[in-house]
């Protein structure tokens, strides 16, 4: 095998790196196991011949199906069958490949159905349905290597657990299944294998080649000494375009989320009304034709910049991309080192990401991201434990795939990692549900889903129905209900989701696939669009477009804001450029309050009009400090009743009171007390709300609620009734549903991350606690002002209450330079150990730097750190 592969490379004037070679051996031993490499290693290469090689030679004409290779992208997918056709051709001629994805076209989805290709190319939710397929243990008996592309992408997520349930299927019929991932970005690699191969031994590879990998930032002209979100978008236009200009090759712009991506394409383009024909636009939400385009402007390198979301960063190979952008934090380790991957995306070539901040403290964490990923501190990525909804599809899934006996699937889901802790209990329920509907709803036949048959002996699909349902809405993809949005004249844009539709009035304009719209009309759940005369229009926003911090990135972010306060006699700790343009900012929040020293807990105080406001900062992470938020003013209130209103962001929150707030439990750590800290969650927050929103998700992924047909799709306010109807009736009459109770983990676990918040509570109630009174908004606080306004004012009126704050905090800074902050009040059990406190100096604005800041990270090893035990976000 590996002679073949050497010949394969030597033609074309490669030379094999050695952890390709070792996946080859690996391979030729018929071993399973996981390839972590750098991204533009070699990956696809190192597994693909190991599979091309197993594939049979003997017989007439194609061999059958042997390859399945599993993406989590369609974009991905179809880069994937390019790369795969070159030396699938060379090395097994007869070999036939193929792509099958929701955009795969009828016409060839007929000639698959007829004829499986030699290698598919597929998707989890599209092997899922060629599970429903009667005949599928023939078809997929042949198959002899899967290959799970992007593996920390899809072990987090129900997605994941699709696939391993998957692979526990593949593995029934044929023991002898070789399973190989890929992965870029993980740093429990170890627990990360041991869930893709289930109980089997595997090789772990690790990749380790030379590739320089530069993260720099583009600093701006005027930091400015407070921060909001936001507020250095404009202002860094100029910047972004100069960088674009510079490139000799295409430039990715990533965002986070999809409305800044419709944002900073308009801003470009109204930089550079020229440019129009060479950017380009790239989410999801865009019709199929206009992603196709944007990727084939990339391969060819025609494109001269192309703004986009996580749609392009996993890991489609564009050698013509020479840089890449962040807008904004990229609030995770593992994606800021993906992105940065798209560029140089080849061995030897170097990769770089330069962060754009869009507020000042974005400079910060842009310090924060850059030592973590040196350091090699990637987040770890965990199985969901036992998702019932999926349990429950899959079910149904087999059930029309030929049909199972209770006690053969119980073992076989078993064998998945995700379900080893599943007991017969649990199966059984799961069973009986989907048999029968449960205790609530088995006088209703549409939920009687499978039926035991006797002259089979074996639980199969038997109502036409009930099948084609099921096929149509496959999958853990849960989102807001899309619309499609359409040309008055005919021709697609993409989809939006019904939820911004349904605000708009006829002539209402909107900025959507890089144009400003003017919408016409609803039918039929598509959205009519023209284009607008005028030159400006509400931008859509998705749901859930928060991005939090990962623990990871919130911990290097509190280690570099603790270390900027750590110098001698009182001194900044100013030592990259990032932090020397934060200066003004850093300097201003240590002359208005202080910056938190290692062990401690900063607390700042401040009395206003609106009313008491407190402001804790445990830089814990968005999600963290929502329960912290609402479980603190639970606490307090109990003692002391009071009206509290919450903002939260990745730094801290904070509690805006009615009356002034008794802080004697928050100075001796008490208020942190992790001793019953489940009920006070429950009690805290609204817990039967966030478990109806995700009862809502669970109930599409069990089947439960149907969307609707092909063009007759339920909206938005239908789909929320039903699931609010079932959540209601179990609640009532079938309490112990094991639904309800998966709702309700759900809404612990990934929405208020509770053990990450035990784990933050503890630390907390180690830390010192430092109180100031401040006479302004600090630096740090006004954030979370401008959150709350946010919720609750218009922008007219928010930006004259921001103007306020800031000439407040101005005229408090210009008074009185040289005035030393207030003085901070510590935690009993601390003051003892408190240091003396320096004298403050005046505010001096520190020049930002003419160039960006560059690091040229030492090519650590590749394979991430040793196995830790923190969570991810």
């Amino acid at each position: 095998m590996p002679d073949t592969a050497d010949a394969w490379f030597a033609r074309r004037g490669w030379r094999p790196f050695e952890f390709q070679r070792e996946v080859w051996a690996a391979a030729a031993r018929a071993d399973s196991g996981l390839l972590h490499a750098t991204t533009g290693a070699g990956k696809t290469y190192a597994v693909a011949f190991g599979a091309i090689e197993r594939i049979p030679q003997g017989g007439q004409g194609a061999p059958p199906l042997s390859v399945l290779w599993i993406t989590p992208m369609r974009a991905l997918a179809a880069d994937t069958l390019r790369a795969l056709q070159a030396p699938l051709a060379d090395l097994r001629p007869r070999a036939t490949i193929g792509l099958r994805s929701g955009d795969t076209p009828s016409a060839e989805r007929a000639r698959q159905d007829r004829r499986w290709p030699t290698v598919l190319v597929t998707t989890p939710e599209s092997l899922s349905l060629m599970l429903t397929r009667a005949q599928v243990a023939d078809e997929l008996a042949s198959v002899q290597t899967v290959i799970v592309d992007e593996w920390h992408e899809l072990i987090g997520s129900k997605r994941g657990v699709q696939v391993q349930l998957a692979l526990a299927r593949l593995r029934r019929w044929n023991p002898h299944l070789i399973v190989w991932g890929l992965s870029a970005t993980l740093g429990n690699l170890q627990e990360a294998m041991h869930t893709l191969l289930g109980h089997e031994q595997g090789c772990l590879v690790r990749g380790r080649i030379d590739k320089s990998l530069v993260i720099d930032t583009l600093l701006p002209d005027q930091p400015g000494r407070f921060t909001w979100g936001g507020h250095l978008g404009a202002q860094m236009q100029p910047a972004v375009v100069r960088e674009i200009e510079a490139s000799t090759g295409t430039t990715l712009i990533f965002t986070n989320v999809r409305s800044q991506a419709e944002i900073w394409y308009q801003l470009l383009l109204e930089a550079r009304p020229d440019w129009a024909g060479q950017i380009a636009l790239h989410h999801g939400s865009l019709d199929k034709e206009v992603r196709e385009w944007v990727e084939a402007g990339l391969k060819a390198g025609t494109l001269k910049a192309v703004v986009a979301t996580s749609s392009l960063d996993l890991g489609v190979d564009f050698l013509p991309v020479e840089r890449v952008l962040q807008i904004g934090s990229a609030k995770g380790i593992a994606r800021l080192l993906q992105r940065a991957g798209r560029s140089g995306h080849a061995p030897g070539r170097p990769s770089r990401v330069t962060v754009v901040p869009t507020h000042t403290l974005e400079l910060v964490e842009a310090v924060a991201a850059r030592e973590a990923a040196l350091a090699g501190r990637v987040e770890e990525r965990c199985s969901p434990d036992k998702p019932l909804d999926v349990l429950v599809q899959h079910l149904v899934t087999v059930a029309l795939g030929g049909g199972f006996t209770a006690d053969e699937l119980f073992d076989e889901v078993r064998s998945a990692p995700a379900y080893a802790a599943l007991t017969r209990e649990e199966f059984d329920w799961v069973l009986a549900f989907v048999e029968r509907g449960g205790h609530s709803l088995h006088a209703y036949p549409e939920y009687h889903r499978i039926r035991w048959v006797e002259a089979e002996g074996r639980y199969r699909v038997v109502d036409r129905g009930i099948a084609q349902r099921h096929k149509l809405q496959i999958g853990t993809i849960v989102g807001d209900t899309a619309m499609k949005v359409a040309w008055l004249s005919g021709g697609s844009l993409g989809t939006i989701e019904e939820s911004f539709i349904a605000r708009l009035s006829a002539g209402d304009c909107f900025v959507f696939a890089g144009r400003v719209l003017e919408y016409v009309r609803t039918r039929e759940m598509t959205a009519y669009v023209r284009l607008a005369a005028r030159a400006t229009g509400r931008v859509v926003v998705w749901n859930g477009a928060r991005m939090a911090f990962s623990s990871a990135m919130a911990d290097a972010v509190r280690a570099v804001i603790e270390r900027a306060g750590s110098g001698p006699g009182g001194a900044l700790v100013l030592d990259s450029p990032e932090l020397r343009a934060a200066g003004p900012m850093l300097e201003t929040q240590r002359s208005l309050s202080r910056l938190p020293e290692p062990g401690e807990l900063l607390i700042e105080r401040y009395r206003s009009r609106e009313g008491h406001h407190l402001f804790i900062y445990p830089f814990a992470g968005r999600h963290v400090h929502l329960g912290l938020a609402g479980l603190l003013a639970w606490r307090l209130a109990r003692h002391e009743p009071n009206t509290y209103s919450l903002a939260f962001s990745d730094l801290g929150f904070e509690l805006l009171g009615a009356k002034p707030v008794d802080l004697a439990a928050l100075l001796d750590g008490s208020a942190w007390s992790v001793e019953g800290l489940l009920d006070d969650v429950l009690a805290s927050l609204n817990a039967r709300e966030l478990a109806q929103r995700r009862f809502r998700e669970i109930a599409r992924v069990a089947g439960l609620i149907f969307t609707g047909y092909p063009g007759a799709h339920k909206g938005l306010k239908q789909l929320q009734a039903s699931s609010s109807l079932f959540y209601e009736v179990f609640r009532k009459y079938d309490a112990g549903n094991r639904l309800l109770s998966q709702a309700e983990n759900e809404a612990l676990s990934q929405e208020l991350e509770l053990s990450r918040l035990r784990e933050v509570m503890r630390d907390l109630a180690g830390r010192r606690a430092r109180l100031v009174d401040l006479r302004a908004a600090s630096p740090f606080a006004l954030p979370l002002m401008v959150e709350r306004l946010r919720e609750r004012l218009s922008n007219e009126k928010m930006q004259d209450r921001l103007a306020r704050l800031l000439a407040e905090a101005q005229q408090r800074l210009d008074a009185s330079p040289a005035a030393p902050a207030p003085e901070p009040v510590a935690s009993p059990s601390a003051e003892a150990a408190r240091p003396p406190r320096a004298r403050r100096r005046p505010i001096r604005p520190i020049p930002a730097p003419a160039e960006s800041a560059a690091y040229n990270l030492a090519p650590a090893p590749p394979t991430g750190p040793p196995d830790r035990d923190d969570s991810l976000t």
